[in-house]
C-alpha cells in the first residue's frame, strides 16, 4: 500500500497499530480486539444521551439471539427503527464491540437501533450469521409496539462483514419476507467473495484488513477449504455476497460509503452503480484517504468526523424525511 495516498492525520494514526497475525489464534484475536476497542473508547466522552436494553430472541431451530436496543433517553413516541448489524470480517466483532459506534449513531440520529449478537465463522458459517440477523429483523418487524418503533420506517445496516450482511438481508427481505424496509445503510460492505477487483490487491498492509485477511475472511463465512485464490468458488449465493445477485430491482434505497484506500473501494463503486441501472436510489460516498473502517477506528481525525456526519445526515434524511 502506498502510504502517500492516506489522509495525513490517518497516515500518523496508522504508525501506532500493532503488527500481528489476525488469525493465528481467533480466541486470542478476539480478545485482543476487545480490550483494544475498550481501551480507545475509554478516551472518548461517554454518550449519556442513550438507554439500552438487552433482549434475547428465542429460537425453535437454533440458539437464543442476543440483541441490545438503544433509545433517545430524550425522544418519545414512535421513533424509526434500525437494525444493525456490526463488522468483523464474519469472523471477528460483537455487539459489545459496537456498543460505542452504536450508541453515537443513535445520539445523532434519533432513532431506535436494534444490535444483533450473530454467531461467528468459522465455528458457524453462512447461513447462520445470515439466520441470525433475519430473526433479529423479524423480531424488531414484530415487535414496534413494545419498542415504540414506527412499523413504515424500519431500515439495515452495518459496517464491513456488517455492510455485507445487510446488503444479503435486503435481498432475503425482499425474495423471502413481507417486511417493508425503506433503507439500507452499508459502510464499506464486504460483499465480493471472488476478490478480484484491482482494489482488492492494493492492500498488503498487515495493521488493516488487507488482501489475505479479506482472503481467509471469506474461506471461512463460506465454508471453503481453500482460499478463492487457490480455488475459486462457484454457486456462492447472493444472500452470502451480494455482488453474486443479478437482478438488483425492487432494493431499498442505499447510501455506500467507504475510504478510496480500502480494498473494497471497487467492489462498492459496482455494486452502487449496479443498484442505480437497476432503478435503487443511491447515494455513493468515497472519502480520499480513508482505509477501511477509519471513521471509527481513528474517530478523532478530521476526516473520520466529516465521514460519520455524512453517514447520520443520509440516515436522517431517509428515516425522518418520510
Amino acid at each position: 500500500m502506498d502510504i502517500t495516498l492516506l489522509d495525513e492525520e490517518l497516515a500518523s494514526v496508522l504508525e501506532s497499530f500493532p503488527v500481528f497475525d489476525l488469525w493465528a489464534d481467533l480466541h486470542a484475536t478476539r480478545a485482543r480486539a476487545a480490550e483494544m476497542r475498550a481501551k480507545l473508547i475509554g478516551k472518548l466522552p461517554k454518550v449519556e444521551s442513550v438507554e439500552t436494553e438487552d433482549h434475547s430472541i428465542t429460537r425453535s431451530d437454533g440458539p437464543n439471539v442476543p440483541v441490545r436496543v438503544y433509545r433517545p433517553k430524550i425522544k418519545s413516541g414512535q421513533l424509526p427503527g434500525l437494525l444493525w448489524i456490526h463488522g468483523g470480517g464474519y469472523c471477528f466483532g460483537s455487539v459489545e464491540g459496537d456498543d460505542y459506534v452504536v450508541r453515537q449513531l443513535v445520539d445523532a440520529v434519533g432513532c431506535v437501533v436494534v444490535s444483533v449478537d450473530y454467531r461467528l465463522a468459522p465455528e458457524y458459517p453462512f447461513p447462520a450469521p445470515m439466520q441470525d440477523c433475519l430473526d433479529a429483523l423479524k423480531w424488531l418487524a414484530n415487535n414496534t409496539e413494545m419498542l415504540l418503533v414506527d412499523p413504515d420506517r424500519l431500515s439495515i445496516g452495518g459496517i464491513s462483514a456488517g455492510g455485507g450482511l445487510a446488503a444479503g438481508l435486503a435481498l432475503m427481505v425482499r425474495d423471502k419476507t413481507d417486511i417493508h424496509l425503506i433503507f439500507q445503510l452499508l459502510l464499506c460492505p464486504m460483499i465480493d467473495d471472488r476478490c478480484v477487483t484491482s482494489s482488492s490487491y492494493m492492500i498488503t498492509d498487515k495493521r488493516i484488513w488487507n488482501r489475505h485477511s479479506n482472503l481467509i475472511g471469506w474461506k471461512h463465512y463460506l465454508n471453503k477449504e481453500e482460499t478463492c485464490e487457490k480455488q475459486p468458488y462457484e454457486s456462492v449465493s447472493q444472500y452470502a455476497a451480494a455482488t453474486r445477485a443479478t437482478d438488483l430491482t425492487g432494493l431499498p434505497p442505499a447510501y455506500i460509503a467507504v475510504g478510496s484506500v480500502d480494498a473494497f473501494v471497487d467492489e462498492d463503486r459496482e455494486y452502487a452503480a449496479r443498484l442505480q441501472e437497476s432503478g435503487v436510489a443511491v447515494q455513493l460516498e468515497v472519502f480520499d484517504g480513508g482505509f477501511h473502517g477509519f471513521e471509527f477506528i481513528a474517530p478523532k481525525a478530521k476526516i473520520s468526523k466529516n465521514a460519520r456526519e455524512f453517514h447520520y445526515q443520509a440516515l436522517r434524511n431517509a428515516l425522518f424525511a418520510c
